[in-house]
């Protein structure tokens, strides 16, 4: 018999006869020709086709379960319910503390004994502790005393009282020379020394807005603001017993005068209003008198030359 021929399948003996070396390489063959032969198949398809032929078998990762065996899932739920109990005894206890009165937590021994008054040891102990005092002198306690009884006055009162032996006292007249005012008016600095220079008028210490009136007849020679101190003011010119004086009229309300330079004034004319324009501590009419062009003792000169 031929065994080249033969085959298993062929012959209907099944598995016991072996195969020769022909029909194992015809076998080969054949696996090579079905494996050139059959398409690629996608992964997805292969692991479809796996999926379908396999029995159903559950795959669970590892991840799933903790190393004691309960589910992952599950831990996690009952951390959180652990997290919302305690979370609901701190509640408690807070709810407690602000509603509670804080005298319920001690006995009724200890609120006694709070209560009742010190051993006289202990009042002893308590007033044996030194005490704090502060030493004054009379000298400081004199200077306090002193500085209770000062009084503020205002800048004219100062200077009244600085120059209280100066008698500044004058009758109002009506002649050829008068007093810038009709009536009397309280003087409160004269012509002098002063603290910051020299002061080189006289102050009268008329209301504001108190009409001025030319001291005698003459000619309108400045009327203007100063910015050196004396406000809004007014210079008239005058010839008193043939000598030239000049009388200016300092710390008007501003545009107040109606002179114009060059006016002819009679004595008694409107020359303005009392202010507080420039340098001034107040209202008040600050007058100069100048003789050739020297400045003197406004109120000396007034009372020597204004008479009826």
């Amino acid at each position: 018999m031929n065994h080249d021929t033969a085959s298993p399948q062929q012959s209907g003996t099944g598995d016991d006869i072996p195969l020769t070396r022909r029909q194992l390489r015809e076998r080969e063959r054949v696996a090579e020709r079905r494996t050139a032969v059959t398409p690629e198949v996608p992964a997805r398809t292969r692991k479809a086709r796996g999926s379908a032929v396999k029995s159903k078998r559950v795959r669970v990762s590892p991840a799933t379960f903790t190393p004691s065996g309960l589910p992952r899932r599950r831990g996690k739920a009952l951390a959180s319910k652990a997290l919302s109990f305690v979370a609901m005894l701190f509640a408690g206890a807070l709810l407690v503390g602000v509603s509670v009165p804080s005298n319920a937590f001690v006995s009724s021994e200890d609120m006694a004994a709070a209560a009742a008054p010190r051993s006289e040891a202990a009042n002893l102990a308590a007033d044996s502790r030194p005490n704090q005092s502060l030493a004054v002198s009379d000298d400081v306690v004199n200077d306090v005393a002193r500085q209770d009884n000062i009084k503020v006055i205002s800048y004219a009162e100062v200077l009244a009282l600085k120059y209280a032996g100066v008698s500044y006292e004058y009758r109002a007249t009506a002649g050829a020379i008068r007093w810038p005012f009709p009536y009397e008016i309280p003087i409160t600095d004269g012509f002098g020394d002063r603290i910051g220079g020299f002061h080189k008028g006289t102050d009268f210490a008329a209301p504001e807005r108190t009409p001025i009136y030319a001291i005698a007849e003459g000619v309108v020679s400045y009327i203007q603001s100063d910015y050196s101190g004396y406000g809004y003011n007014a210079i008239i010119t005058h010839v008193v017993n043939g000598q030239q004086v000049q009388s200016q009229y300092a710390h008007m309300v501003t545009g107040s005068s109606p002179l114009v330079v060059g006016d002819p004034i009679r004595v008694g004319d409107f020359v303005g209003l009392v202010g507080a324009t420039g340098i001034s501590y107040g209202a008040h009419l600050h007058i100069e008198i100048h003789l050739d062009e020297v400045p003197v003792d406004p109120f000396a000169w007034l009372t020597s030359n204004a008479v009826n």
